[in-house]
């Protein structure tokens, strides 16, 4: 009888959560649209120029932002990109113009507006080399801030990297990579400070900000991509230090460059620890890019972990005024934490969570998490037939953000993965509270790795 209930309560429960959240989201549909045109308005009198957005059509988006459609074929497309630093060939994810609702679907056919699929749009950039410096203007709507803007005073064009530990001649190095809307404080403020000293002393811990994020560069022109972050991350860490071998731990968002980045360099990393990784089989007859798209962004209000996912990855316009009022003003909201708590917690979880720009959060969001759904059973067949190194997983049973079944899926995909399930921990606290357990854990790995 007990059972009846509460399956009777899940099901209503599931009734109002679904029928709300159709409510509440077609209104911010509306919303995101005409935010749309509030947005152009003021950017062109606040920076003198209209900025595109992805409400446009492609063909539309190209022509506004400077760039030309050169080749169409079915649907397959190019574009050729002409700015001012580096050539280089991009895919990018359809969920940036293709986000299905009923408000788009009555907005398409009354406008006649176009979806783009992921696995068929590519961009190629070509960016003439001027010799001039890269533009460091601020835009209005995001943080102006030291610590968001220490980039731009700097001549390298290159990732923050918070290194620790042997710093030369050193016999194993370690990669960290976090997660979205993150930096390495989630690691240099949990992890560093409880390695041994005997780790610190013959291991070189590297720590990064990836690019976008904390206080590493933020460029306007950047898509954000899985090849533009693998190319900051061999820039800054691998090429300049000469690592010929290296371990990689990373988190949510980060697992999927670290696999590429394993992927690329598979004789060269000695272990893969991965931390709640965003794996979602794609069933057949389903879009990649929209699958993963609905599967972390669910246009739920409940939980409210979905709900924030949600607002992030299905409206560019709501998420810019979210950056604009939390990221732009973080030294408040930072201000106001250690205010009400009497300073007595560390703010930076909340320092990572705001250090970015939309730009940033945006194409990152669509291009890494989005774009590589079709890529990632390709990486695990990788790594599950042409990697030697150990490979380790770690996710909380309580994680509402990536459910812990992703971990079982990609244990499927790699069955000599070693999956730790960890109870009662959620996509934070796998790591946080529990940073001397785990410390322990990743060196126990790095030792085994060593002698295996």
């Amino acid at each position: 009888m007990g059972a009846t209930v509460r399956s009777v309560f899940r099901f209503s429960g599931k009734i109002v959560n679904d029928l709300i959240s159709f409510l509440v989201f077609s209104v911010f549909d509306v919303l995101d649209i005409l935010l749309c045109y509030v947005y152009k308005v003021v950017d062109f009198f606040v920076e003198d120029e209209w900025k595109p957005c992805y409400c446009s059509s492609p063909e539309k988006a190209i022509i506004n932002g400077g760039n030309i459609l050169v080749s169409e074929n079915g649907e397959a497309e190019k574009i050729v990109c002409v700015t001012s630093t580096k050539v280089q060939l991009e895919e990018i994810s359809g969920t940036l113009y293709s986000r299905p609702s009923l408000v788009a679907e009555v907005s398409k056919t009354s406008f006649k507006r176009r979806n783009v699929r992921s696995s068929s749009f590519k961009v190629e950039m070509i960016q003439e080399k001027t010799g001039g410096h890269k533009s460091h203007a601020v835009r209005w709507s995001d943080c102006d801030c030291e610590t968001c803007n220490a980039w731009s005073n700097s001549c390298k064009d290159t990732l923050f990297v918070h290194a620790e530990g042997r710093k030369d001649n050193a016999s194993e190095n370690v990669i960290f990579i976090h997660g979205f809307i993150s930096s390495s404080k989630f690691w240099t403020e949990t992890l560093f400070p409880n390695f041994s000293r005997s780790i610190k002393s013959k291991y070189r811990l590297f720590a990064i900000d990836l690019l976008g994020f904390g206080r590493s560069p933020k460029p306007h022109d950047s898509l954000y991509t899985v090849k533009e972050h693998l190319d900051m991350i061999e820039k800054t860490v691998l090429e300049p230090n000469k690592l010929q071998s290296f371990h990689i731990v990373a988190h949510s968002l980060g697992c999927i460059l670290g696999l590429a980045l394993a992927v690329k360099y598979p004789n060269s990393v000695k272990s893969l620890t991965l931390l709640a990784p965003p794996y979602f089989p794609t069933p057949k007859g389903e879009e990649p890019t929209q699958y993963m798209m609905r599967k972390v962004a669910p246009r739920q209000v409940w939980p409210l972990i979905a709900f924030g996912a949600s607002m992030a990855c299905w409206y560019e316009h709501v998420s810019r005024t979210i950056c604009l009022l939390i990221c732009k003003h973080h030294r408040t909201w930072e201000f106001l934490t250690k205010l009400i708590t009497r300073n007595r917690i560390k703010t930076y979880l909340i320092e990572g969570f705001c250090c970015h720009t939309h730009n940033a959060a945006w194409h990152t969001l669509h291009n890494v998490i989005c774009g590589t759904a079709a890529k990632i059973e390709g990486y695990l067949d990788i790594v599950q037939n042409h990697l030697n190194c150990s490979v380790n997983v770690f996710h909380g049973r309580d994680d509402e953000v990536i459910p812990v079944e992703c971990s079982d899926y990609f244990k499927t995909k790699v069955p000599r993965a070693n999956v730790k399930v960890v109870e009662k921990k959620d996509h934070i606290t796998i790591v946080v509270g529990r940073q001397e357990a785990f410390a322990r854990e990743l060196e126990q790995i790095w030792k085994t790795a060593k002698t295996s």
